[in-house]
C-alpha cells in the first residue's frame, strides 16, 4: 500500500487549477468524470493532488481526504469488514477503470482506497 493522492474540494475548479499550475508549478496528469463530477489530478515531484468542485458545506475534514493505492480492492474491503470498518461511500468504478471506496477512520478522517488498473 502506498499514498496515491491527497484530495481537496475547491469552490472554483478553474481558479484552483490555475493557481496550482501557474503559481505552484503542478502539471495536469489526468481528468476524470464521474457522476457529473469533474476531478483533475495534478502532479509535481511525485506528489498527486486531486481537485474537485465543492459538493458539501462540511468542515475541512469532510472536504479533504487521502488516498491509499492497493493491489486488490476486493481484498482490502474484505479485510476492513473483518475488522468491523464499513464503507460510507462506494465502491465505485471510475471511467478510467480505477476502482475506489471510502471509509472513515477512528477520528472521522476520510480514507480512500484505490485500485489502479
Amino acid at each position: 500500500m502506498r499514498l496515491h493522492h491527497f484530495g481537496l474540494e475547491v469552490s472554483d475548479l478553474t481558479a484552483s487549477r490555475t493557481f496550482y499550475e501557474v503559481i505552484l508549478g503542478f502539471n495536469v496528469s489526468c481528468k476524470i468524470h464521474f457522476e457529473n463530477e469533474e476531478m483533475i489530478f495534478l502532479e509535481k515531484n511525485g506528489f498527486r493532488l486531486e481537485l474537485s468542485q465543492v459538493k458539501s458545506d462540511g468542515e475541512i475534514g469532510e472536504r479533504t481526504h487521502f488516498c491509499l493505492e492497493v493491489e486488490n480492492l476486493d481484498e482490502k474491503m474484505k479485510e476492513m469488514s473483518e475488522r468491523e470498518f464499513h464503507s460510507f461511500e462506494g465502491p465505485y468504478t471510475l471511467d478510467n477503470g480505477w476502482k475506489t471506496i471510502f471509509y472513515l477512520g477512528p477520528d472521522k478522517e476520510i480514507i480512500e482506497f484505490l485500485e489502479v488498473n
